[in-house]
């Protein structure tokens, strides 16, 4: 598993644990990953896990620690969960992304009769019980944090020996969970898949649109500098993060109609597409010159629901891959 990686902003949570349980963590474990470096490789968050269950060796350590997780922890992918309408919407997101936070073994999820499971198989290996629980536990604690419902599982399974006490982590699911099992895998009942997703800390998507909009001041595109079009522009900013990226929500969100929104942007010799595509451009130009942001989450905030859409977009732009672009950027700036 030498190329296995988790997110700097999920090792975090190792850190907070610690502190909260009278630890001073720089300590115990080294200097915070800086979120620049964005990933730490597997063989360093395996360290740290053990480092920590020194200090702490009650039974079942992943599962108290994953009780800090919060959308924060899972960066870009957290955030655009919330944006999600439903539990289930952002199970999807998951797949498509989970690899920006946890990239280990590969997740899939799929539908089954008693509603969808989520399973990590052991194709790049096994990292051990403590990532796979604490993983595992983040997850759930996640889905119960974003939709404020306790949501016990319908089912828990590890690829790992059973340890030597299993009620808490029957606690802690709230229902079955079994080891030693071919994959890991997490049951969820359908229904809680249309639990609908609580809103997420205001200040937070504030920050994001001030960083977006901020891009927008920062990028130059003679073609589009001070165009007519930049109240919708700004609109545009909070709209794209969430996915929301038709005519009729631009238009609702300023109380008109589709077809006066239209009307408006011919009269200015521009076009909702045009608006959508400039607007689009500018901010992948900003985001790509942060190191700290992997594709996929850049695809993310920028709207699409595939990496894949935006690089096809991006090339259509600049007649480069986004990874292309960057690379040259970052050679030019040195």
């Amino acid at each position: 598993m030498s190329n296995a990686r988790v997110a700097a902003s999920y090792v975090q949570l190792l850190y907070e644990y610690l502190s909260s349980r009278g630890h001073d963590p720089v300590r115990v474990l080294g200097p915070l990953p800086a979120q620049a470096g964005h990933f730490v490789p597997l063989p360093a968050w395996q360290a740290m896990l053990a480092r920590a269950q020194t200090l702490d060796a009650a039974p079942a350590l992943g599962l108290r620690i994953a009780q800090g997780i919060s959308a924060r922890h899972f960066g870009v992918l957290g955030y655009a969960a919330l944006a999600c309408n439903t539990l289930g919407d952002a199970l999807q997101r998951l797949e498509r992304y989970h690899a920006s936070v946890y990239d280990v073994n590969p997740a899939q999820v799929q539908p089954m009769a008693q509603g969808v499971c989520i399973e990590w198989g052991v194709e790049r290996g096994r990292p051990g019980a403590l990532v796979d629980e604490t993983a595992v536990a983040s997850l759930v604690q996640l889905a119960r944090d974003m939709t404020g419902e306790p949501l016990a599982v319908a089912q828990v399974g590890f690829v790992n020996a059973a340890p030597a006490d299993k009620a808490p982590y029957e606690r802690f699911f709230g229902g079955p969970v079994l080891f030693e099992q071919p994959t890991t895998r997490l049951v969820l009942g359908l229904q809680h898949l249309a639990l609908p997703l609580r809103k997420s800390d205001p200040g937070l998507l504030a920050l994001l649109d001030e960083q977006a909009e901020r891009i927008l001041r920062d990028v130059a595109m003679p073609a589009s500098a001070s165009a007519p079009g930049d109240a919708w522009r700004a609109t545009l900013v909070s709209l794209i993060r969430q996915g929301r990226t038709s005519l009729a929500d631009l238009a609702s969100a300023h109380h008109m109609s589709a077809r006066s929104l239209q009307r408006r942007l011919a009269e200015q010799g521009s076009s909702f597409q045009a608006l959508l595509d400039d607007t689009r451009h500018r901010l992948a130009l900003g985001y790509l010159r942060d190191p700290a942001l992997e594709l996929a989450e850049i695809a993310l905030l920028l709207g699409y629901s595939e990496q894949s859409a935006f690089t096809r977009a991006f090339r259509h732009w600049t007649g480069l891959a986004p990874a292309q672009w960057r690379k040259q950027n970052a050679a030019a700036s040195l």
